[in-house]
């Protein structure tokens, strides 16, 4: 289960993205920089105005790296109420020194340190945050208008940051200028959470006012939260379109997605020589979707080709594949993970083993099932809170 979580300037913009359903409300000042801190009393406000509906968080600013003003800062943030507290980790000899001294504040407050994917993050201090009892770690970008996350990391990256968080027990969350098309193009790594500022603002600007249609189309890619006692404000006939069913499949009729003739470079074979130098592969795949019955004319009605390019990137950058066959299911297996994907084939060429091209063509098709809304939304929480 990934997570929305959505930053706003006070209780104003938390009760906006609250009826929006965000899933966790996150307190920070466009304004002041990076991750700019707003006052402890709106931060207790803000608090006061969820009230408990979910779980809220909120950063302690552009600090610089010493235990001591650091430490006093998270202390004042962790006594407004909000679950999480959110450490900016800046590249310094300090860093470590940093997380060290906030041992402390974490046996009191979950805290999460943001790395920062645009200043060359060290990877190595996730496990100094589990050390010191973090609750998790995100990534972010530090300078904004610099270019989106996945600008800055490629997804073999992303991959190997929630796994280092995953294998120290901390929760995993990506953010930084992130898109709405970067949405289903990031679930498939399935993080904790995704954070979002400037996609719910006008025009992309995050320090502008929040823009509820904005708003709706984030939560839209996203798969929802179930919350116990909240109102179903879920237009079920729009999930419906999307693949996201209600107690029977869509009948609608379906479309076709597809990349053809992409080559890449990869690292494939069975034989020992096939291991040290990488060969030339062509991709031509094929994804059966189901028709939108409702179309709202943005990224929620529509299967991105991007992700099949990513599925494939992502795949071959591992390290070396002994079977063509075998990167052809796991490429197959991450495409199938979006809900509206009916079936997909895949064909794979090796381009330098023959004068013309030798390789394989699979075709995999999602199970058909009457599968109920609980079951396309494993772990929720039963007391109101995200799992």
């Amino acid at each position: 289960m990934t997570l929305m979580l959505a930053s706003v300037t006070g209780p104003t913009e938390a009760e906006l993205v609250l009826e929006a359903g965000a899933d966790i409300i996150d307190l920070k000042d466009p304004s002041a920089g990076t991750l700019g801190a707003v006052s402890p009393e709106v931060v207790r406000a803000t608090v006061a105005r969820v009230a408990g509906q979910r779980q809220t968080s909120a950063v302690t600013g552009d600090l610089p790296m010493q235990p001591e003003p650091m430490r006093d800062a998270a202390e004042t943030m962790a006594a407004t109420g909000v679950d999480y507290v959110k450490i900016g980790i800046f590249p310094s000899e300090g860093a470590r020194a940093v997380i060290g001294a906030l041992k402390e504040v974490a046996r009191r407050t979950k805290l999460v340190a943001v790395l920062f994917a645009d200043l060359a993050p060290d990877f190595d201090l996730i496990e100094d945050c589990g050390d010191a009892g973090f609750a998790g770690a995100m990534l972010d970008t530090a300078q904004k208008g610099g270019g989106r996350l996945i600008e800055h990391l490629d997804f073999l990256s992303l991959e190997k940051f929630i796994g280092r968080c995953r294998a120290g027990g901390l929760i995993a969350g990506l953010a930084g200028s992130l898109e709405a098309p970067d949405v289903p193009r990031l679930l498939p790594l399935k993080p904790n959470l995704l954070g979002f500022r400037s996609a719910l603002c006008r025009a992309g600007d995050r320090k502008s006012e929040l823009d509820t249609n904005a708003v709706a189309i984030i939560r839209g890619l996203i798969p929802a939260q179930i919350w116990r006692g909240a109102v179903d404000n879920i237009d079920w006939r729009l999930r419906a379109a999307r693949g996201y069913t209600v107690g029977r499949e869509s009948e609608a009729g379906t479309d076709r997605v597809f990349i053809r003739d992409l080559v890449v470079n990869a690292r494939i074979g069975a034989y020992s020589h096939e291991r040290a130098v990488e060969q030339r592969l062509r991709f031509n795949v094929e994804v059966d979707v189901r028709r939108p019955d409702l179309k709202s004319g943005d990224m929620r009605d529509v299967f991105s080709y991007d992700t099949i390019r990513d599925a494939i990137e992502l795949n071959t950058a591992r390290g070396h594949v002994a079977l063509v066959e075998k990167l052809a299911e796991e490429i197959a297996d991450q495409i199938l993970r979006d809900a509206r994907v009916l079936g997909v084939t895949i064909r794979i060429e090796k381009l330098d083993i023959v004068p013309g091209a030798v390789g394989v063509e699979i075709r995999r098709e999602r199970p058909k099932s009457s599968a109920k809304v609980h079951q396309l939304f494993p772990g929720l929480a039963e007391t109101g809170k995200p799992s």
